[in-house]
């Protein structure tokens, strides 16, 4: 059987629908010139004509982003379980993770830059502390919500720490995890972006520059088009594997 479209779907959908149209129909009744704001219509004509152009910064871009969440994840892991195993570390070093945050990262970008030059580097480092704070503090949140009664039963019955940590700990961290997860999948590609647009040769914030600088806004807003779908592509990817990783959680949800 066909699935019906819910109105959860179909009311964004329709109201985006219709913001793009006005847009659209305003860029013709006001006369609003292409250099200002291009018609919808128009982005889409120069996304298709200057794919071509895109297309090996899309690649450099997906690449930064892919490196730096990958690495996120696994400096978030280590971090987590380092710190909810010793609680004096998890002490001392809180308070610096929570700290860090106020820091807003284009203004440390220009230092990264400076440290590490303009190659994939510092791309790489900027994605990943843009995806680093959102795994971790989610992390570490399920680890924490962890049954203390199973624990103790599990170790009253000779249960090491790595059993417990695979068997307890992290399946009911998955659910903390995954909403850390699906928030950096959409931030990765904006860190990438932060660092190009600071110093690069090739990506897509490095493309977005030149157009601007040239005056070609319609390409400025095919850039953001292509950016936003690779974003919603990655939080996606990431939605599938939660699904396949907790079906239980969408056992109810399937049912309706």
């Amino acid at each position: 059987m066909r699935k019906k479209i819910s109105p959860n779907n179909l009311v964004p959908i329709s109201f985006i629908l219709i913001l793009i149209m006005f847009w659209e129909l305003s860029t013709i009744i006001w006369k609003i010139p292409g250099y200002i704001l291009p018609a919808p219509s128009g982005i889409i004509k120069t996304l298709f004509s200057a794919y071509s152009l895109m297309h090996p910064h899309i690649i450099a871009t997906l690449k930064e982003a892919f490196i730096g969440f990958s690495l996120a994840i696994i400096l978030s892991f280590i971090t987590a379980f380092i710190m909810d195993s010793i609680p004096l570390v998890k002490k001392a070093i809180y308070p610096l993770i929570i700290t860090s945050q106020t820091i807003p990262i284009i203004s440390v970008a220009p230092l990264i830059i400076i440290w590490f030059g303009y190659g994939i580097l510092p791309k790489i480092l900027i994605a990943l502390l843009v995806c680093f704070f959102p795994i971790l503090i989610s992390l570490l949140d399920g680890l924490a919500s962890t049954d203390d009664e199973l624990i103790n039963l599990l170790k009253s019955m000779g249960a090491n720490k790595i059993f417990i940590i695979k068997n307890v700990k992290l399946p009911s961290a998955l659910p903390y995890l995954f909403s850390g997860l699906k928030i950096s999948a959409s931030y990765s590609i904006m860190g990438a972006i932060i660092g190009e647009w600071v110093g690069a040769k090739e990506g897509l914030g490095y493309f977005m520059i030149l157009s601007q600088k040239s005056f070609y806004i319609d390409r400025v807003f095919s850039a953001i088009v292509v950016i936003t779908i690779l974003s919603l592509l990655i939080f996606k990817i990431v939605c599938i594997l939660e699904r396949q990783l907790m079906p239980w959680q969408f056992i109810k949800e399937n049912d309706h």
